[in-house]
């Protein structure tokens, strides 16, 4: 039996970790040096895997100091950027992830997260609409999938022989990266065809605000105070609690500097009136919808529809393959309020995502289970 050569983990340069990103044809905009510089409450750390000489997977590790001691939470959000197809095929993921654990825990870390993007499952539109009208059927999680990997059920049995631990099952958005998210499918497809597989409603509301006159234009920095204040609006209405303006300011500043396509800034304007506003995230062919803002008045010209639609023709028009609508919850009962968002997502004709979740490794279970104790106290 041969056996594969072993890897080693060690810091890369930021130059080094953008030419990784821009030979792959996409990893996560949250796995990107810039996102680093956009966490300011944590140390960012780029590094690589080395076949020898050679940069076979690349990683932003995120670290959270525990309070009084100089000892850190590693995280990799969405990450890493690794092969992991190959380590399912050949059941050998300790040969990426014990270079790893030992990096993390020369960098002082008590614990390790990764959220690796290995989808698991997948539900088509159909299967969801049916779910949906379904009242016996309340969450996502007992709906069979149209697509289940055997990539995701390899890499969840060797996390978990190596005693990490799966993400819980929660109700509605729990901290962290979403584990469920919608993707509306754009490899070979032109604006017309997305069109066509919007639903009635979909495309009756983007006539609507055609025809009332709602203008989408791109934004420049300039115009995140507008855009924040429309935010604040929605949350207030909506009952989140807001990022600060000055969150925005430094995630446009590190990620236009990084490259000009990584943020775009949409405004939709009726008349004089800002109706919607949003932010897309882009690495090579994924696009993101990532934050997303509407005015309470002026709802019947159907902004958040229009600006929608021009970042799926804008991503089109990039060459992107996905355009990813980002988190749902694990609900399908429709007195959840949840569903309401899972309903105006299924309108785009896409489909629901599962992905491996973030997983846990206690590397010191006495600090783990004392910083765990920690969060939770805080939220």
């Amino acid at each position: 039996m041969t056996h594969s050569p072993a890897l080693s983990v060690r810091p890369i340069s930021r130059e080094e970790h953008l030419a990784a990103i821009a030979a792959r044809p996409s990893v996560s905009a949250l796995q990107t040096p810039a996102w680093g510089q956009v966490k300011k409450d944590w140390r960012a750390e780029s590094i690589g895997w080395f076949d020898h000489d050679a940069l076979v997977g690349v990683g932003l590790v995120l670290y959270r100091q525990a309070p009084k001691i100089r000892r850190y939470l590693a995280y990799l959000p969405e990450g890493p950027a690794i092969d992991w197809e190959s380590a399912a095929k050949a059941g050998d993921l300790a040969r990426w992830i014990d270079p790893l654990v030992s990096h993390v825990k020369s960098q002082g870390a008590f614990g390790l997260r990764l959220g690796p993007l290995v989808v698991t499952r997948i539900w088509e539109n159909a299967t969801l609409k049916a779910a949906l009208a379904d009242e016996g059927v309340t969450r996502l999680r007992d709906v069979p999938a149209d697509e289940t990997t055997e990539t995701g059920r390899s890499i969840a049995r060797q996390l978990e022989a190596a005693g990490w631990r799966p993400p819980p099952e929660s109700e509605g958005f729990a901290a962290g990266q979403p584990q469920h998210v919608f993707q509306l499918p754009l490899h070979g497809r032109s604006p017309d065809d997305v069109l066509r597989g919007f639903n009635q409603l979909w495309r009756r509301n983007i006539k609507k605000a055609d025809k009332a006159g709602v203008s989408v234009t791109h934004g420049t920095a300039a115009d995140l105070p507008a855009f924040h204040a429309l935010y604040a609006e929605t949350a207030e209405r909506d009952g989140f609690t807001p990022r600060p303006l000055g969150y925005f300011e430094g995630m446009w500043e590190a990620m236009t500097a990084e490259a000009p396509e990584r943020i775009r800034l949409y405004l939709a304007h009726h008349e004089d009136h800002l109706v919607a506003a949003t932010t897309m995230l882009r690495v090579g062919v994924h696009a993101w919808y990532s934050y997303g803002a509407s005015s309470t008045s002026k709802r019947e010209v159907r902004g958040s529809n229009a600006v929608q639609w021009q970042m799926i023709k804008d991503a089109i028009a990039d060459g992107c393959e996905i355009y990813d609508l980002r988190g749902i919850t694990d609900t399908l009962d429709e007195s959840d309020p949840h569903a309401g968002l899972i309903r105006f997502k299924l309108g785009t004709g896409g489909h629901a995502v599962e992905y491996l979740g973030e997983w846990d490794l206690p590397i010191s279970r006495i600090l783990y289970g004392a910083f765990d104790l920690y969060l939770k106290r805080r939220s």
